[in-house]
C-alpha cells in the first residue's frame, strides 16, 4: 500500500524518495503478492543513484508536433512495463489504469503501445546504441576498481531460408548453413552484460572485438 507522506497509517511504514515526493509504503500481509510492491524502492534507488533523469535526458528521441508525447512519458512507460515483467509492446496496455507508480516516476499520462512502439522507428540506430551504452557503463564502471573475470558466451542460431543478416561461417549444428552468431561479454558473478556482438565467426576477430571493448572499458573508467 503507498499513501502520501503524512498521512495516518495502521502500522509501521517506510518513507521512500521517489519522482513524485516522498511517500510511506506499508505491507499488508493479508494481500497477494504482486511485483507492484518493490516497485518503490527501485524507483527510489533511480531517483538517490541518478541513473533515470541523466538517461531521459540523453536519449536522442525528439518530438516537434504540439501533440507529440512527452519524452519522459514514453521511456517511463517502457520501464515500468519491463519491471512490472512484461515482454510484448502489447502487454503495455494493461499498465494503463495504474495511477501509483506513473506518479512515482514523474509522468504525467501512461503512454498507449503505439506511442512506445513507435517511439524509436525513426531514430538514429548509432546515437541511440551510444545512448544506451553510456549510460549502462555508468552502472558497471565502479565495479572495474575491483577484480573480476570477463566470461564470453557464443550462441550459434541456424537459419532456415533467406533471412537478413545470415552469414555462412562456423555452425557446427549445420554444418554450411547460414546463420546468426551472438557473443555476449559477461562480468562474472555479477550477471551484467557489458556487451552484445553478432556476426563474428574467426578466433581471431573474436580477441581483436574484446581487445577493442576491453580498450574503450578501460578508457572510460579511467
Amino acid at each position: 500500500m503507498v499513501h502520501p507522506l503524512g498521512e495516518p497509517s495502521d502500522g509501521p511504514a517506510v518513507a521512500v524518495e521517489t519522482f513524485g515526493g516522498w511517500i510511506h509504503v506499508e505491507w499488508d500481509p493479508q494481500a497477494a503478492v504482486t511485483p507492484l510492491g518493490q516497485l518503490p524502492f527501485f524507483i527510489e534507488f533511480l531517483k538517490t543513484a541518478e541513473l533515470f533523469e541523466p538517461w531521459v535526458e540523453d536519449c536522442p528521441l525528439a518530438y516537434h508536433s504540439p501533440n507529440a508525447p512527452s519524452k519522459r512519458d514514453v521511456l517511463a512507460t517502457a520501464v515500468l512495463s519491463i519491471l512490472v515483467g512484461h515482454t510484448r509492446y502489447a502487454h503495455v496496455t494493461a499498465i494503463r489504469r495504474h495511477t501509483v507508480n506513473p506518479r512515482l516516476l514523474g509522468m504525467s499520462q501512461t503512454m498507449s503501445e503505439d506511442s512506445v512502439r513507435r517511439a524509436f522507428r525513426h531514430a538514429p540506430e548509432p546515437a541511440c546504441t551510444q545512448w544506451q551504452q553510456k549510460h549502462l557503463r555508468r552502472c558497471y564502471e565502479p565495479l572495474l576498481e575491483e577484480p573480476w573475470v570477463l566470461d564470453v558466451d557464443t550462441t550459434v542460431k541456424p537459419l532456415y531460408g533467406k533471412q537478413e543478416g545470415a552469414i555462412m561461417g562456423y555452425n557446427p549444428q549445420k554444418r554450411g548453413r547460414s546463420s546468426h552468431v551472438y557473443h555476449t561479454y559477461f562480468m562474472r558473478n555479477t550477471r551484467t552484460i557489458l556487451r552484445e556482438t553478432g556476426a563474428i565467426f574467426s578466433c581471431r576477430k573474436h580477441v581483436e572485438t574484446i581487445r577493442i571493448h576491453m580498450t574503450q572499458w578501460i578508457s572510460a573508467w579511467s
